[in-house]
């Protein structure tokens, strides 16, 4: 007689006589689906969610299987947090200030202007306040959140026309992701909230402007020096942006203790696997790119002082407005305070240092 007729005929006390008590707790395989934000053709942000999946595959034997989808194919880029939280996927890859419009808070999980760079947002999380206070906002979204990635600081985008000074920003039509669209439009520009894979196409067309995505691997790969020559950095709206793995609350919590260990160290595993992707990737691409005559241009002054400006209007401006933000953005900024503090005497000379070196 087999296992499964033992169980299903002589009930636990016959298991237990029979001598099939493991088959009793042995786990049941276990499925999920994942939706990404993000194309497949890029292999770091979107590798990222693949990576996450392997591993959680591996330190289960097999027993805890996830699929990956690209952006598109179960539902929109931009749609992956509805499907989360009525349980149409289990779990979502994404950048979480894509939905500021919901509201602004969602922000703080991933990256806003003049914010934390990326160690000090992985430091935030894990050792500050920032996970707790994000995982008590995602609640009520039926949202539990893990790291799943970082870029590193950001290049400012691709400009069919050079920014001379803070005049040029009035009228510009700028794909930018996220919160900084709100300093955007109040320096006078047109924010446009455009999926990865779509940016090319709207930049070639003229429907935009100007558009920014990560940084020199990506950019490459999604061919905008073909259509916009002026590269501008730093992307001073994300100085170290945070990806994260949205896991669907009842999902999560039907996971055997087990299971909830493997989903923490994958997203761990993933979290850092990706910026040292972005890290060892960069500048061989910027070099490649300056070598097809890419004109690489530091933002005039008066831009970065006047986005600084508006930037800490809206912040306070939001304080009044929103108590959810005011209670992140408290945590968020005296995190940052500190830690600027400390990077002053060590990171920013010693890096300062080292890059006007000739190595």
């Amino acid at each position: 007689m087999d296992r499964r007729s033992i169980i299903k005929n002589a009930g636990i006390a016959g298991v237990l006589a029979a001598g099939a008590a493991p088959a009793v707790h042995a786990q049941a395989a276990l499925r999920w689906r994942l939706a990404s934000s993000f194309p497949k053709s890029l292999d770091t942000i979107h590798g990222a969610a693949e990576v996450f999946a392997k591993k959680v595959g591996e330190m289960s034997g097999g027993k805890f299987s996830i699929s990956v989808h690209a952006a598109g194919e179960l539902m929109p880029a931009f749609g992956v947090v509805d499907g989360v939280q009525n349980g149409t996927v289990e779990i979502a890859h994404t950048a979480p200030y894509y939905f500021f419009g919901k509201d602004e808070t969602f922000a703080l999980g991933c990256a806003i202007p003049f914010g934390l760079n990326s160690r000090q947002m992985t430091a935030w999380m894990y050792e500050g306040n920032g996970l707790k206070l994000m995982r008590e906002f995602y609640a009520g979204y039926n949202i539990i959140s893990f790291p799943g990635g970082n870029t590193g600081s950001q290049m400012g985008g691709w400009y069919r026309k050079e920014i001379k000074s803070v005049k040029d920003i009035k009228g510009l039509k700028f794909r930018v992701g996220g919160f900084a669209g709100k300093v955007i439009e109040r320096m006078g520009g047109v924010p446009q909230n455009i999926p990865g894979g779509e940016i090319y196409q709207a930049l070639e067309k003229g429907t935009i402007d100007a558009a920014e995505w990560v940084g020199p691997y990506d950019d490459q790969k999604l061919g905008f020096n073909k259509v916009a020559p002026f590269y501008y950095y730093p992307g001073w709206w994300e100085g170290g942006p945070q990806l994260d793995f949205f896991i669907n609350n009842k999902a999560f919590e039907g996971l055997s203790p087990e299971n909830k260990t493997i989903v923490e160290c994958a997203a761990a595993y993933a979290h850092t696997d990706m910026q040292a992707k972005y890290d060892a990737r960069n500048p061989g691409a910027l070099k490649q790119l300056v070598g097809a005559k890419t004109k690489v241009l530091p933002f005039p002054k008066d831009v970065m002082e006047m986005a600084f400006k508006e930037s800490m209007a809206i912040y306070a401006e939001l304080n009044t407005k929103n108590p959810r933000w005011k209670k992140v953005y408290e945590d968020y900024a005296n995190f940052r305070r500190e830690q600027n503090l400390w990077f002053r005497f060590t990171e920013a000379r010693f890096d300062n240092f080292m890059q006007s070196q000739k190595l």
